[in-house]
């Protein structure tokens, strides 16, 4: 017997596989000890007592809080003087196709006084070059969302030009450029 008690203190407690056993004992009798003191557990706790509905956190009566108005869009309110979004966009088009041999700088110049500062910051390492369109195809279609926002779609010869044009104030200015290839 004392042969095994020595073998068990100085070979088996003293290797990992002796501290990895000795470690999941005191933890195994933690938690047997913790579930004694406890006492029964209730089976309506936990996952059996879930709702039976959804949960709303919104009255369902309060009306549509989506972006978009789900009625008749307003018309575009543009300030006296200022460039109705169609002109800004059928310039602003003009200007993003741009000429031969127009630089990458001139390019981004020409389109600087049509574009929200936003945009203006994201077009800082396009070029010309990059455009994939040489030329509009039909005529703009205006899509008013508020009367702040619009967006126009320009069919182009390889796909379709998408415009987002903004007014905070009245003055259209172009806020994001997206390609749909065609």
């Amino acid at each position: 017997m004392r042969r095994a008690l020595e073998f068990l203190v100085t070979r088996v407690l003293r290797s990992r596989i002796g501290i990895a056993l000795a470690l999941a004992v005191v933890v195994f009798g933690i938690i047997g000890a913790a579930r004694l003191v406890s006492g029964p557990i209730d089976p309506t706790l936990g996952l059996s007592n879930r709702p039976t509905e959804p949960i709303t956190t919104v009255d369902p009566q309060a009306g549509d809080d989506g972006l978009v108005a789900s009625g008749e869009p307003r018309d575009p309110v543009t300030r006296p003087g200022e460039l109705k979004p169609e002109q800004t966009a059928d310039r602003f088009v003009t200007a993003w196709l741009g000429k031969p041999g127009i630089t990458a700088e001139e390019w981004r110049e020409d389109l600087r006084p049509l574009s929200t500062p936003a945009l203006t910051e994201k077009l800082a390492g396009a070029v010309p070059d990059e455009v994939p369109a040489k030329q509009v195809t039909d005529k703009a279609t205006l899509q008013p969302r508020t009367e702040a926002f619009v967006e126009v779609l320009v069919p182009m010869d390889t796909g379709r030009l998408r415009l987002e044009l903004v007014a905070p104030d009245g003055q259209w200015l172009v806020d994001a450029v997206d390609w749909e290839q065609g």
